[in-house]
């Protein structure tokens, strides 16, 4: 049985990603296969509960409100919107909802009273719960927790080098600090990145050390292909290519055993073999339904169809770990605070972001 290790250096993970293709499959098939069953894949659905109007520049959002893209913004959901569409996704084969608001971080109020009844509603439901709603605090972390959330999705993006390189609206190690606060609850911690934006293998190496070294490590790891959207700073990024999505997958399991890898934006670009491909790497899962927040996805039929071919069946909510218990608003032991949190605001600018901020000005 491999050991978890929270010591990896760069240089052990771009050997690693680096071995011939065919003995770097083999090993990561062979740790996949001692920590998860091999033809089990969690199915997710995840749902923009608010689309648009972020005040963030990461440079691959078509959700900044600083660029000009053709995505139409929405406030947010009510509880019923989202409850209708967790039970289609249930109905569909999904295990798990995940809910994503295009905030910079969460703020006390009545929207994220909503979001918390949201996260009660859900899990009532008998599904794993996961939301992104940007950065947290302690207490509204603890807030979550208590309204029944399975997991919060954080992601890296990158490594912490090339971060600079796509966002400057917030620092790296904010996101360390969100991460950090879920942790001080029952909440697992989902946090990835994205491949595919210009960086340097080095670079997903990086991202791979800053996820290992976490302690515990992360519950879940989305590994998303940068889907190139017109207006935004990255749109004119070239499609990576299928092996590089391998590679990725495999040197994560490797890296990161007992993760569940999700295979995640970035599928409508793979081929059924490409993605059966990642499948045999260690990926365990996806995202269903035809949208990704704002990106192409394919369509779930299509994916219940490729899983009929490879023999691959979905897996259980609460597998993992034990379903939450939700407590009901009046009964809530944490309340909110108030909080105004001075999250960070970088000193530096990039250049391609300002670019394309300045070219959606003229635009609009």
């Amino acid at each position: 049985m491999s050991v978890v290790r929270h010591n990896w250096t760069k240089e052990e993970i771009l050997e690693i990603y680096n071995k011939p293709l065919m003995e770097l499959l083999y090993e990561a098939a062979t740790i996949h296969r001692e920590h998860h069953d091999p033809n089990t894949v969690q199915v997710s659905t995840l749902l923009s509960i608010k689309t648009g109007g972020c005040p963030e520049d990461c440079g691959y959002c078509p959700q900044a409100a600083r660029y000009h893209t053709d995505i139409k913004g929405n406030d947010l959901m009510s509880v019923q919107q989202v409850k209708a569409q967790a039970l289609r996704a249930k109905s569909s084969g999904s295990s798990r909802v995940c809910m994503g608001a295009a905030w910079r971080n969460v703020k006390d109020g009545p929207e994220f009273d909503q979001v918390l009844e949201m996260v009660r509603t859900i899990n009532k439901l008998d599904m794993e719960v996961c939301c992104t709603l940007g950065m947290v605090t302690e207490n509204q972390a603890q807030r979550l927790a208590e309204a029944g959330l399975y997991a919060y999705n954080h992601n890296l993006d990158s490594s912490e080098e090339y971060y600079k390189e796509v966002i400057s609206t917030r620092g790296f190690e904010d996101r360390l600090e969100t991460i950090d606060n879920v942790r001080k609850t029952n909440v697992t911690v989902c946090s990835g990145g994205i491949i595919g934006m210009g960086e340097k293998v080095e670079d997903r190496a990086g991202m791979l050390v800053a996820l290992s070294t976490l302690n515990p490590q992360p519950e879940s790891v989305p590994i998303n292909a940068l889907v190139a959207v017109e207006g935004t700073p990255l749109e004119e990024q070239e499609p990576i290519s299928i092996w590089d999505m391998v590679r990725m997958v495999a040197t994560t399991r490797i890296v990161i055993p007992e993760t569940q890898v999700r295979l995640s934006a970035g599928r409508t670009q793979m081929t059924r073999e490409g993605q059966a491909l990642c499948f045999f790497a260690g990926a365990n899962s996806i995202f269903a339904g035809d949208k990704l927040l704002t990106t192409p996805n394919p369509d779930v039929s299509e994916d219940m169809e490729m899983f009929k071919v490879l023999g691959l069946s979905t897996q259980k909510p609460f597998i993992k770990k034990m379903q939450p218990e939700s407590v009901e608003a009046k009964d809530s032991q944490y309340q909110h605070l108030g909080e105004k949190p001075k999250w960070s605001r970088p000193d530096y600018k990039i250049e391609r972001n300002e670019e394309a901020k300045q070219k959606a000005k003229i635009l609009k």
